[in-house]
Order: C-alpha cells, then structure tokens, then sequence
C-alpha cells in the first residue's frame, strides 16, 4: 500500500525521472500513455510515481474561465459511518441544495486511509475545478493547501495556522460550554463527558467548552473524561468506563446525540434514572434526540446550513468573487427536552 505523503514539497516530473533512472522526457511518454517504451522502463516509471506519491498537473487552459464544471466533495470517513450517522445525510442536503442552485455538478469522493493516495490523484489530475472537505482528521490536513486549485473545509481543519484556509464551522466550544453551564445551573456538580476523537477538530474544541465551563466552578478531574469516535457503540463503551471510574457522576456531556444513544443504554442498563440519576446533554440535534427514552436534550448545530455555506464559499473561490481564505462560524442553540 503506497500512502502519498504530502508534508513536504510536491513532488515534480523531474523527480519522477531521477527516481526512476530515465530523462524526464521519458518519464513523460510514459506518463502520456505512449507505447515506444521499454515495459522495463515503464515499471519503473510507475514505482517512482507510486513511491514519491507524484500527482500530474491539470493541463493549461484554453481559455479564461474555462472549467471543468464539476467539483468534488471529499467525505473522510469509512462507509459505514457516512450511512449510519444522520449529520453526512443532513450536510449533503445541504451540499447538493447549493450546488443544484448554481448548476453545478459534483462527485463524491469517499476517502478512507488506504485510499488517501488515489482520492489525491483524481483530485490532481484535472477532474475537478475544487474540493470541499467533510469530516476531515488531522492526517488529512496537511492537503488542503497543497491541491493548487480552490478548497473548503467544511468544519475548522487541523492545521498550524487555519487562518490560511478557507472552513466554515459551527460554534462547537461554546455550544458545549452552554450545554455544562445549563447542568451546572441545574445542581449537577459530577459532570462526566464522553468527548468525541481527539483527532478532529469538533472533538477537541466540545471538549475545550465542557473544560471551560466546569473550570469555572473547580478544576477538570481526567477521571470524568472519557473519549468515543462519534459512534454509538464507543458512547456506550465510555460511560461503561467512567462509571468504573467516578460511579458517583449526576450528569454526562456527549459530543454528539449518537453516542448519546450508547451512553442512555450504558446508564439503563447499570440502573440509572435519566434524568432523575444522571442528566444527559447530546450534541447535533439530530433526528434520534426526539425518539430517544427519555427525549434528549441537545445541542443543536445548523447542519444543512453547514454544508450550503462551505458549498458556496467553494464557487466564490472558483469564480473568484472571494480571493483571499476566509473562516466562518455558525451559532448554535440549546433545546432543552426530558434528559437534562
């Protein structure tokens, strides 16, 4: 398996052609699919191509303003949680409304780790006019300026300075620190939180609100942090830890109504109350915190919102109507139901 490794300069045709020992006309016909070519040469060729990670250049224009008329939404997770977890379902509406409205066409690209490598070739090699990312993880970040064409982060990317790129997020620190504060004012004083992964940036920054607000009335004890990957099985699995732990805990924090699932079965099954026990506060609002026993309270983030702003802050940058890296921030809102 060849990971393409985009920490460092990119790689060119020239390097291409040292690597593989030929002249870099050479390494070009093979590239270019002509046929005159020894199948030695052409072997290595196309190892130095796999092993530098080397992606070919979109082609020169005809003419100004000429495009592709296609873009590509990058979703960075495995299958099986973009057709589980409802928010991929909810930011695509919002993805697809926006790029309907300007006539644009996109394709999905669903980029797991051993197809980092092929995701970043196809988006090289002049398919598309730019790239929206979802979900991204900090091993994917490091892309995001290197692509040479227009992108957007749909959610703050992992990178040293996000004021270079262009993301839209939502305000996930001080939904979380809401979410603790309204514990906190409702008498909840061993306040747990099941934190999402520590690799993306919504994770980190729920995690930093929940920090905030309980710093306020006394230090964080590590022993009520617990951490899951948004699923609802790693819910469940970290309330199962944190109350071998702090057993004593009246109210939990989830970074999202998913796991929040998993961590309202841990606690029915151990025989705690909800809310009577424990509070629970959830993150997304999605469409399960109102089906939920008892019904969920939660933080509610304008997730079609998301994906229609991030989708047009992608065709600014293509048409050139915004030049410069811009960042927006969405509210988000407390609703208050039978948990908490």
């Amino acid at each position: 398996m060849t990971v393409l490794d985009l920490s460092g300069p990119r790689p060119t045709l020239a390097d291409v052609a040292r690597a593989a020992g030929v002249s870099s006309a050479t390494a070009s016909r093979v590239l270019n699919g002509f046929p005159q070519v020894r199948a030695e040469t052409r072997r290595q060729v196309e190892q130095a191509v796999r092993s530098l990670g080397y992606v070919r250049q979109r082609a020169a224009r005809a003419g100004e303003g000429e495009r592709t008329g296609t873009v590509a939404v990058v979703m960075c997770e495995d299958g099986l949680r973009l057709f589980s977890d409802p928010f991929f379902g909810r930011i695509m509406a919002g993805i697809d409304r926006e790029f309907t409205a300007a006539g644009v066409q996109f394709v999905v690209l669903m980029m797991q780790a051993a197809a980092q490598a092929a995701t970043f070739r196809y988006l090289g090699g002049g398919h598309v006019d730019g790239a929206l990312f979802v979900s991204t993880h900090a091993r994917y970040t490091t892309a995001l300026s290197r692509l040479g064409f227009p992108v957007v982060s749909a959610g703050r990317p992992m990178v040293p300075d996000p004021a270079q790129c262009t993301y839209v997020d939502v305000d996930n620190r001080g939904g979380a620190e809401a979410a603790v504060r309204h514990l906190l004012a409702a008498g909840r004083r061993r306040i747990a939180t099941v934190a999402g992964p520590k690799d993306m940036a919504p994770g980190l920054d729920r995690l930093a609100g929940y920090a905030a607000a309980i710093s306020g009335s006394g230090a964080v004890d590590p022993g009520l942090v617990a951490y899951g990957d948004f699923g609802q099985a790693s819910g469940e699995y970290a309330t199962r830890h944190l109350l071998d732990r702090r057993p004593d805990l009246d109210a939990v924090f989830v970074a999202s109504d998913v796991m929040a699932v998993g961590v309202l079965r841990a606690l029915r099954r151990t025989g705690r109350r909800v809310p009577d026990d424990v509070a629970v506060i959830g993150f997304d609002n999605a469409p399960v915190a109102r089906t939920t026993d008892p019904p969920l309270t939660t933080v509610s983030q304008p997730v079609e919102a998301l994906g229609a702003r991030s989708a047009g802050e992608l065709l600014a940058l293509i048409d050139g109507t915004v030049r410069q890296p811009r960042r927006v921030v969405l509210g988000t809102s407390l609703v208050v139901r039978d948990s908490a």
